[in-house]
């Protein structure tokens, strides 16, 4: 059995705002990827087998490319995607900056709301991985970002 990640996490933000933090954006761009990094999105088409296309500029310049195909949107409840690191074209290529990362991983995002807030768990999987491949929690620090954006929304 290969390797999974299962990351819970709650946010003090309606189930409703979260989900829409993670697919419309106007809110992606506020707190997706790395801190300091600028956020470009190429393609964005949310539904089934639908492309999330989008670039990382890092402060020095480096590009980085990702890329979602998407299985299952079903808002507010869950979000199911195969991601990778792409070239500027789309095509999968290794982790710019690990060359054991899974070339693909299967992403489940399940949104469910208790006392106000919204827990999310999140699973990934490598997909067809070989030995040398090893999936890496890379969510914890766009989290916390994320979890700062909706600190700055004010909904009702």
């Amino acid at each position: 059995m290969f390797p999974k990640i299962e990351i819970t996490r709650s946010f003090n933000a309606p189930r409703e705002l979260v989900f829409k933090a993670f697919t419309e954006s106007e809110h992606l761009q506020n707190w997706r990827g790395p801190k300091g990094w600028a956020f470009d999105i190429s393609k964005f088409e949310l539904r089934q087998e639908g492309v999330f296309h989008y670039s990382q500029t890092s402060p020095d310049g480096n590009v980085m490319w990702v890329k979602f195909v998407y299985h299952e949107v079903n808002a507010p409840d869950k979000l199911v995607y195969t991601s990778f690191f792409s070239d500027e074209m789309g095509n999968i290529v290794l982790a710019p900056f690990n060359d054991n990362l899974p070339l693909e991983t299967f992403n489940t995002f399940t949104f469910t709301e208790h006392g106000g807030k919204t827990i999310l768990t999140v699973i990934g999987a490598p997909v067809s991985p070989t030995e040398e491949e090893t999936v890496q929690e890379g969510f914890s620090g766009t989290f916390v970002q994320l979890a700062d954006y909706l600190s700055t929304i004010s909904y009702d």
